[in-house]
């Protein structure tokens, strides 16, 4: 029987060899980049592992009702919060991929426009992510963005950017779990259902 940490190389392996970068892979397994890269060469070196929480909501993501009940939960943060900023957002907009199902839900439970986000591939990650065509525009629009984990911050930081760049006004950044303690990206409020800390 496989270990946690087993099953984790595994799952890493099988998605480098299928191509995705070690960002896109941390993205799947909702673990940071920095914990990839040791799980992918951890038969190479024999330092410890970085310090690090898996979260893994499968439970909840293979089932279109159960997103619909945890999307409620952010429409009820979003919603406490736009009453707190006395303000209306206009557009829910959704970090691809993970972030998705839950935008979609909270777009039709508040009854607002959804737009998609993509963010850079490595390849590209100097460029700046993109707007998917077939959604709501952003400009001049109040957002709130919606993610499922935010690690590193590093692909967060890099929408609000964008956003803000493309003539948004970002009001809140709404994830799942909060494993990095940050409240507030780029100056922009973040909430989460969960925050994940490690106690040392």
């Amino acid at each position: 029987m496989m270990t946690g940490i087993e099953n984790l190389v595994e799952k890493a392996k099988e998605y480098k060899e299928k191509g995705l970068s070690e960002k896109d892979i941390a993205n799947e397994l909702n673990i940071s980049p920095d914990t990839v890269t040791w799980l992918l060469t951890r038969d190479i070196k024999h330092e410890k592992p970085p310090t690090d929480v898996k979260i893994g909501w499968r439970s909840i993501g293979v089932y279109g009702g159960r997103i619909g009940l945890l999307s409620a939960l952010f429409s009820d943060v979003i919603i406490e919060e736009m009453e707190r900023m006395d303000t209306e957002l206009d557009t829910v907009v959704g970090l691809a991929i993970n972030g998705l199902p839950f935008a979609v839900m909270v777009s039709d439970q508040l009854g607002k426009e959804l737009a998609v986000y993509r963010p850079p591939g490595e390849e590209n990650k100097d460029v700046g992510g993109s707007l998917a065509s077939n959604y709501a525009d952003i400009s001049n629009k109040k957002v709130v963005i919606v993610d499922d984990v935010i690690n590193t911050g590093e692909t967060i930081r890099g929408a609000v950017n964008d956003l803000e760049e493309k003539g948004a006004e970002v009001l809140l950044c709404m994830v799942t779990v909060n494993k990095g303690g940050q409240d507030d990206v780029l100056g922009v409020p973040l909430r989460a259902l969960v925050r994940a800390q490690i106690i040392s």
